[in-house]
């Protein structure tokens, strides 16, 4: 009996044991499940803010984009062509407007069956205008031009006389107003298609001016150098289209008949080059009095030697080497005779060194001046 008790008992204790530990492993889970849920929702919103800020910086971007192209369309549309283009269309349409009314209530005064008859003479008269445009843009001869501006006067002529007989009727000034805004419509279009042409024209007229020069340039080389200009195109079309232009194929060219790559020069140019050095050579030694180059000049006059300089000289530059005399002189041996002076021995700082712009210009002459003063 008491086993049965002890057994009962220690089931019991087991139980609770088990029922504690199953109790603290559903605690657990909870928690877990509580800290991932609390792990969601602070990703979540996180990703919520980093968006939120996303979509707040794109929309700075887009207001910054937005507001440049504003700027920009502003500056585009400003410009003073453009405001002087649409300024004048502007123009044109209100002279058109206040032109009409006066010419509309006179004919259907007359009749009805003329109504149509004002908006037939604005109508020609714009149609003419726009038709000088069109002549400008397609570069029609020039009586085309007069003859629709013409038509366009006389258009827009009839209607002011209309205008200005109807509103004589009120008042002469009202009546020349009228005549005014008919006139000044196409009077404002055509100066505004005049401008247009004219600048235009000023590009128009330095690329033909160019092209003509270009034209006449090569009409003058093929007159003087025919040969070469007919070898340098044998040699365009040799090579593959478009791989040699024809400025290098007439160098090549040149080269080929004269020997020299610089287009324009000769053999006998180049021997007359070198003969007028050799003369001009030739005559500043004249002019000196004797084998004094160009170079010793320019030289001597460039840097001349100060006066400080030749009157103080501490070591003569030039020393004799001459051997002393064999023949004894008659005071040799006596006290204070003169002797020879030892063989020159060159040593450092004894002679000026010269000017490294005189070095210089030296091999500049050497290189250009094949012989100078005889010496090769």
């Amino acid at each position: 009996m008491s086993s049965w008790s002890e057994e009962r008992r220690r089931n019991q204790a087991a139980e609770a044991e088990q029922h504690r530990l199953d109790q603290d492993a559903a605690a657990e889970r909870r928690m877990r499940i509580r800290r991932e849920d609390d792990e969601r929702r602070r990703a979540n919103r996180r990703a919520d803010k980093a968006e939120a800020r996303a979509e707040k910086q794109q929309q700075r971007r887009d207001k910054r984009d937005r507001r440049r192209e504003r700027t920009q369309s502003w500056a585009k549309n400003t410009r003073p062509g453009v405001v002087y283009q649409r300024g004048t269309l502007a123009l044109v349409a209100a002279s058109a407007l206040a032109s009409l009314p006066a010419q509309v209530a006179h004919f259907a005064g007359v009749s009805l069956m003329l109504l149509p008859l004002p908006f037939a003479l604005e109508g020609a008269a714009w149609v003419m205008a726009a038709g000088v445009a069109y002549a400008d843009e397609k570069r029609l001869p020039a009586w085309v031009r007069w003859l629709l501006r013409a038509l366009c006067l006389t258009a827009a002529g009839y209607a002011a006389a209309i205008n200005y007989g109807y509103g004589a009727k009120t008042s002469q000034s009202v009546g020349f107003g009228l005549a005014a805004v008919s006139l000044l419509g196409p009077l404002f279009f055509e100066v505004r298609q005049w401008v247009t042409t004219l600048t235009v024209d000023v590009g128009e007229r330095k690329r033909r001016a160019e092209a003509k020069a270009r034209t006449r340039h090569e009409k003058e080389r093929y007159r003087h150098h025919k040969d070469v200009v007919k070898l340098a195109r044998r040699l365009v079309s040799a090579a593959p289209y478009g791989t040699l232009p024809i400025e290098d194929a007439f160098t090549a060219a040149w080269e080929i008949f004269y020997g020299t790559a610089t287009p324009g020069m000769t053999p006998a140019l180049h021997a007359q080059q070198l003969a007028s050095r050799n003369s001009l050579t030739d005559a500043m030694d004249e002019a000196n009095g004797g084998p004094i180059s160009a170079r010793s000049v320019l030289l001597q006059r460039l840097y001349p030697v100060p006066k400080s300089m030749s009157r103080v000289i501490e070591k003569p530059q030039v020393v004799t080497d001459l051997p002393p005399s064999s023949k004894g002189s008659p005071e040799k041996g006596q006290k204070g005779a003169r002797r020879q002076p030892p063989p020159h021995r060159r040593s450092k700082g004894d002679a000026l060194p010269f000017h490294p712009l005189a070095k210089a210009q030296a091999a500049d002459t050497a290189r250009k001046i094949p012989a100078v003063n005889g010496s090769h």
